[in-house]
């Protein structure tokens, strides 16, 4: 199964988790910041190790080191440009870049500035794919930090940038003990702009972050969101076939078709599902989509976890046994869920049925 080949839609992906190791290295050079390691191959295996270590210290340092050498027009610039053409190397047809502006302005940048170098670099990307034959289209989410301050003032700065390349907007950081209520007035405006979110929840915390996401939220889509098993029951009738029970929460966003950005890799490595165990199989995606949750599968922070989104698919197919007919509907949720018009979802949805009637073809 030639899973790179194949159209692809990426959701969620955190620009400063998705940085080449030899640019950290080249930008970092250019600024005076020491890494943990001077070559690319070993600060690629300290990034990978660092996030699999089991300690969130060491995985949060990081991104202490991806952030350091994007606080400048050219390293912002630069980093963008470089993600639009990882992703188009590996299929990707449409990608939402998200990421946190307040983060990136230690250089003297101002937030306006910041979503300018990021845009010119998505842009100059776009453009170059597109000169060399190929497609890809992209969007940002302007991204504030749950545990700060600035909800208003980033969810203004979002919108202010709607029609440059901005496309959603989204909270993120430490989930527990930070509900998205915390940021009302943020999304207050935002739905005031008709203006689209998605939510980081039910990732570190569960069913209330999530309850919390689509009321104070308004959430069109959840941010990882596969701790809404913990709002499913299950159990076994005397005719020795399962029942399941959707508790509200997880009702409404079956019904309602809120779209989950899961992240396989990710969710192991940070104990996203550990309540059910500590290996892939274990992983609720396939529950999930069993029972009709619009599920998405995407890479989170593509450097730290040493992957990419055919990576991504490939560990589904080997752990559950997809086949490409389930990894078309991945995509075809991922393009309708993507915050962009019909005439553009529509486009994308048709290319990845394209793509994979040829491959089925081929197969």
């Amino acid at each position: 199964m030639d899973i790179r080949s194949l159209p692809k839609i990426s959701l969620h992906d955190h620009l400063d988790g998705g940085l080449r190791p030899q640019t950290i290295i080249e930008l970092a050079a250019e600024i005076g910041h020491k890494l943990p390691a001077d070559n690319a191959l070993d600060l690629a295996n300290w990034f990978a190790e660092s996030a699999n270590s089991g300690s969130l210290v060491r995985y949060l340092e990081t991104f202490d080191h991806t952030v350091a050498v994007m606080q400048n027009r050219s390293g912002l610039e630069r980093v963008a440009y470089e993600a639009v053409l990882d992703l188009a190397d590996e299929g990707v047809i449409y990608a939402e870049l998200r990421w946190a502006p307040e983060q990136h302005l230690a250089g003297g940048l101002t937030l306006d500035d910041a979503v300018e170098a990021v845009q010119d670099g998505l842009e100059r990307g776009m453009e170059e794919v597109a000169d060399q034959g190929g497609f890809i289209r992209t969007g940002q989410l302007v991204t504030a930090m749950r545990h700060a301050d600035r909800g208003l003032e980033i969810a203004e700065l979002a919108v202010r940038h709607r029609n440059n390349g901005v496309v959603g907007f989204d909270i993120a950081g430490a989930e527990k003990g930070f509900l998205p209520v915390r940021h009302k007035a943020a999304f207050d405006y935002l739905a005031s702009q008709l203006f689209p979110c998605t939510v980081h929840a039910g990732e570190a915390d569960g069913v209330e972050s999530i309850r919390d996401a689509i009321v104070s939220g308004r959430a069109l889509r959840l941010g990882h969101g596969i701790r809404i098993i913990e709002d499913i029951m299950f159990s076994r009738t005397e005719g020795d076939t399962d029942l399941v029970v959707l508790g509200d929460v997880a009702q409404w966003v079956h019904d309602r078709g809120i779209t989950l950005e899961t992240s396989p890799s990710s969710n192991l490595q940070t104990g996203a599902f550990e309540m059910l165990g500590d290996t892939m199989a274990d992983h609720p995606f396939d529950v999930l989509y069993d029972l009709g949750f619009k599920v998405t599968v995407n890479t989170d922070n593509r450097l730290m976890s040493a992957t990419n989104l055919t990576k991504e698919l490939e560990i589904l197919v080997d752990t559950f046994g997809y086949t490409l007919a389930d990894l078309e509907v991945f995509q075809i949720n991922a393009a309708d869920a993507a915050f962009q018009g019909v005439p553009e979802r529509e486009e994308l949805i048709e290319m990845i049925e394209l793509g994979f009637a040829e491959a089925m073809g081929d197969s």
